[in-house]
């Protein structure tokens, strides 16, 4: 069976996206095939797939798996993908569209230039903070700057669900020990369904640098997720203005806490890298 994809990425965090319109791929074919799809020496190379699907409740799903094979709630910067890949394909010809997602709906404009998507607005909605929907293991109300112990040290996190759940620490990304430190918090106990972990460090109060231990796929150059939790836990902390710019290893993503209707606002690029067809048997 040959498989036509299309390689994108926003802000380095990349994607093989499959229109799943026109291309349908058994189920019990996934788990397998994704891993195999992402691996970057005998595989097309990306952070995970995604399926871009009809929906009944938004004008086009959203589902994500991570490169391990295993399904993801959200994505940022993959959401601003699949909005790049609709409008550019001419699946619609509107600039403000919806796209659902683990059936979550997202409300997205979408900024073209020569008629090609450039830049992508996301309302990513309102942040949740309960312990027990993050899901996070805890007795108090919200988790901020609470205690985790791993590998024999503590961290300070502060856990926020943007959608998936995410564990905020503010120490210089640099200097942490991301490739020891990241997954042993993402499979800690306190995560019932292992955690994404941002590492942050603050610039001033308009600017923070971040890196991130993604669930399932390891250290990624973006996450879209990732850089509204970081704003999220900034603000809390009283860090940082309440729109920032989250510097991260593959560019610049903007994000804003709207403090009157209390939604995320995430602002960032979306790019095409190729397109190819691939044997998968």
């Amino acid at each position: 069976m040959k498989l036509e994809f299309t390689k994108m990425q926003g802000c380095g965090n990349d994607y093989v996206y499959v229109n799943g319109f026109t291309q349908k791929i058994p189920a019990n074919r996934k788990k397998e095939l994704i891993p195999l799809l992402s691996d970057r020496h005998f595989g097309i190379g990306s952070d995970g797939v995604i399926f871009i699907n009809p929906s009944e409740t938004a004008d086009f799903e959203m589902e994500m798996y991570n490169a391990d094979g295993s399904r993801a709630e959200m994505c940022g910067n993959g959401i601003r993908c699949v909005a790049k890949y609709v409008y550019d394909h001419k699946m619609t010809d509107k600039d403000e569209i919806t796209i659902a997602s683990f059936d979550k709906v997202k409300p997205i404009r979408i900024t073209a230039e020569n008629g090609v998507a450039k830049y992508i607005r996301v309302d990513m909605g309102i942040p949740e903070l309960d312990p027990e929907k993050i899901p996070v293991i805890s007795e108090q109300e919200r988790v901020i700057n609470e205690p985790i112990e791993a590998g024999g040290r503590e961290y300070a996190m502060t856990c926020v669900s943007m959608g998936n759940p995410h564990a905020v620490i503010f120490e210089d990304p640099d200097e942490v020990g991301l490739e020891t430190a990241g997954p042993l918090i993402e499979n800690h106990r306190v995560f019932p369904n292992r955690v994404n972990v941002e590492f942050v460090k603050i610039l001033d109060r308009k600017n923070v640098r971040m890196r991130v231990w993604e669930r399932g796929t390891g250290e990624t150059l973006a996450c879209g997720t990732g850089c509204c939790a970081t704003a999220v836990a900034c603000i809390l902390n009283g860090y940082t203005d309440r729109s920032i710019t989250v510097h991260v290893l593959g560019g610049d993503i903007e994000v804003e806490w709207d403090e009157a209707d209390g939604r995320i606002y995430m602002t960032g690029p979306a790019e095409t890298v190729f397109d190819g067809i691939i044997d998968i048997g």
